[in-house]
Parts: structure tokens; sequence; C-alpha cells
């Protein structure tokens, strides 16, 4: 089973917290053995005191009394009593009456001579530091990921503009900037770049490259698309003065050969001066109301080639009848040029839908790399679905760009390209 995903924040926050935790336990054990230490040597050194003190009073045979000291107490841990009765002296902490004590033996004419000092502050005292440093590592470490998070969330948050940015110039914004056309987080609210502007860390660099590259993109695209414009707009007068002479020329087929290819030179400018208006952004939609079925038999019928109109359910839309007209011609004339018959255009519009308009072949398809990166400029040298200059397609998607409209190709699963124009949801109006 498959991971769930984690977050760069939360994995720069719980590597804090991990690395927080470690170093407190660290310091906690450390706290702890240095006091202990310390306490608990200070108890036995008093308590050895305390033996020394019994053994000299017990070798002259005078009184111990108030030294808490005994000879061969039962309460005296067993390991300590086999230490002392082997000639050595020896601590350990142990009871006395129920209570914690330390004691201190060391062998006495024979026998076993035990002190003992009171051990349960000291034991208390333990208790409580090891409380404190609890405490205070839980806190610190609470603290320390709180940074850590907020700290996460400021660097997920710059790289989250970062790849926003990135996904719009992917769609098409060429304009999009992370220095400062990054107005919109990846929320969708108000994400300024204050700390990429002043940063010098390595997002603050990742921002300016793609800002570097993205500039360089737009820059290069712009000056090819005047290039195309300043391109067709050149070629247009000469080619209507060209056209204009043909005219001149006798009948006859060299006449007609020479007209078919001034035509489709005619027709290719055309395409090239439309896709740089498409390019340019200033190109708006002028919306009517209208019949869906009428006026997608009106598209197919002006094309005059043979396609089969099918009307599954009708509407009234909200339009604009020449963007829409160029969109199925273009359409059509592609699938008939590069499919094979019967070429199909299905009106699909259900109450409360969204309206559909489907454009169907029966040929091979379209190409696979069509359908990954959409239609290229000049690239249509598919295996069985001819050649061209790759612009019908192009514009289609550029009207469609305009209309709000969504057109998908996809390839039917027996055989056969299909391109669905989804209209916007809001396009369909009360008849």
């Amino acid at each position: 089973m498959r991971r769930p995903a984690v977050s760069l924040r939360w994995k720069i926050a719980l590597t804090v917290m991990a690395v927080s935790c470690a170093v407190a336990a660290v310091l906690g054990v450390l706290v702890h053995n240095a006091v202990a230490r310390q306490t608990v040597g200070q108890v036995r050194k008093e308590t050895r005191a305390n033996l020394d003190s019994a053994l000299e009073l017990f070798e002259y045979g005078t009184s111990r009394e108030g030294l808490n000291s005994l000879l061969d107490p039962p309460g005296l841990p067993a390991e300590l009593r086999r230490l002392a009765r082997s000639g050595q002296r020896g601590t350990m902490v142990g009871t006395y009456r129920g209570r914690p004590v330390m004691w201190a033996a060391a062998p006495a004419d024979g026998q076993v001579m035990a002190a003992w000092l009171p051990y349960g502050n000291t034991r208390r005292s333990l208790e409580m530091l090891d409380t404190a440093i609890l405490g205070s590592a839980v806190l610190a470490a609470a603290v320390v990921a709180l940074a850590g998070l907020f700290l996460a969330h400021r660097i997920s948050r710059r790289l989250g503009i970062t790849a926003a940015v990135a996904r719009r110039i992917t769609a098409g914004d060429l304009d999009a900037r992370v220095g400062h056309g990054a107005d919109q987080g990846p929320g969708g609210g108000a994400a300024g770049w204050d700390e990429v502007a002043a940063g010098r860390d390595e997002v603050a660099a990742v921002a300016a490259a793609l800002d570097s590259v993205a500039g360089s993109l737009q820059s290069r695209l712009q000056a090819e698309q005047r290039f195309t414009a300043d391109v067709a707009h050149e070629l247009r007068t000469p080619l209507t003065g060209i056209l204009a002479s043909a005219e001149l020329l006798p009948e006859g087929r060299p006449k007609e050969m020479i007209n078919d290819r001034l035509r489709a030179l005619r027709r290719l400018t055309e395409d090239l001066l439309e896709i740089s208006r498409l390019d340019s952004g200033t190109e708006h939609a002028d919306l009517a109301a209208y019949a869906l079925g009428a006026l997608v038999e009106g598209s197919v019928r002006a094309t005059g080639l043979d396609t089969v109109v099918r009307i599954a359910t009708d509407t009234v839309v909200e339009t604009d009848r020449r963007r829409l007209d160029r969109i199925l011609g273009n359409l059509v004339i592609n699938a008939h040029r590069h499919g094979r018959a019967p070429v199909v255009v299905t009106v699909d519009a259900p109450p409360g839908g969204t309206p559909t308009i489907e454009v169907r072949d029966h040929g091979p398809g379209y190409p696979v790399d069509l359908l990954h990166h959409g239609p290229q400029r000049f690239r249509t040298d598919a295996p069985g679905r001819g050649k061209g200059h790759g612009l019908g397609l192009t514009i289609a998607v550029g009207q469609s760009a305009v209309l709000g409209i969504d057109l998908r190709f996809t390839n039917a699963p027996d055989r056969g390209a299909r391109a669905i124009l989804r209209l916007p949801h809001d396009a369909t109006v009360a008849p």
C-alpha cells in the first residue's frame, strides 16, 4: 500500500522536533547524572564519616548514642554485609524500619559495624529534579517545534508561491513572476514576496531563476509572434496583387494550378495573422443568443463537406457565432482531411448540464504526441493522417480559449479521432 505523502512543511517541523527532543534528552541525562552524583556523593560522605566515628567509639568501648550505628543490623543489605565480612568497606541505599536510608558498613572485631542516614529527602529531591528536567524538556521541545513549524511554513509558502507561478507560466500566463507577479498565493489569497525580494537564500535563488527563465521565454515568444505577424502582414499585399494578376492568365490547367496554390498561400497567410491576434491576447468574444443545433448545422454546412449532424438535445446558448463557426469548420475540415468517413458532429445539451459538441471521424485517430501536448504549429506529419501546415487545430484551440470552451482531443475506443467541445455551463440561456 502506498504511504501517504508528507508535505515539506511537516517534514521540516518533525525533523526539528525530533532533533530538539534528542538534544533535550541528552542534556537531561547529563544534568540528572551530575546532580545525582553530587547529591548522593554528599550523603555517602556523611554516612562514611558517621561510620568512622562509630568504629572509633567501638574500638574504645564508649557509647555510640546519636550516631545511628548498629552491630550486625538485620536490615543491612546482604551484598553490603558480605562485602564487610570480607574485610572491605562500602555504602549502599537500602531500608531501615520501612524508610529509605544510606547504609555504610565495615568489619569490626569479627562483626559488621553499620551506620545509616535518612535517604528519603535525597530521593524526593532527585525525583523533583527529574520532573523539572522532563517538564523543561517537553516545554523546550514544544517551543522549538513551533518555531520549526513556523520556519517550515515560511519556506513551504515561498516554495508554494514559486510552484504556483510555474504552473501559471505553464498554463500560458507568461507575465507571471515570483518577484512582482505572484500576488496570488497557492491558496488564492494575498501572498507577498518581501522575503524573496530581500532574501539571499536558496529559495530566493530558485525564484530568481524561474523569473529569469520566464522572462527569457516571454521575450523569445514575443519575438516569434512579431516575426509571424510581420511576415503574414507583408505577404498579404503582394499576394493580393498576384491573385489579381493570375486572373488575367488565359484559361487552362496552368491557371487553375497557379490559382489553387495562391489561394492556399493566402489561407496560410490569413491563418498566421489570426494566430498572431490570438497570441496577442487582445481578442474578445461578441456574444449573442443562438439555438445551438441550428448554429452547428449552419457551421458544418458552410464547409461544403459531407458531414453527418446529430442533435441529441438542443438548447439556446450565448456565444460568438463567427468564432464558433471557425472552430467547428477547422475541426470538420481536419477530420475529412486526415481521418475517414463518416464524419459525425453530435450536439448534446441536457437540461441543467453542460452543452457539448463532438466532432468524430473513423480514421486512425490523433497521434500520441498531439494527445499529450496538444496541437503544434506546422506539425501534422503523423502516420496515416496526411500532411498540412498544422494551424487549423491551433486556431481552434485559440478561439476556444477566447470563448471559454473546453476543447479536448481524444481517440475513440473503436478507432477514430474525437474532438469534444464543452461550452461554459453559464453559456446556456432561457429559450
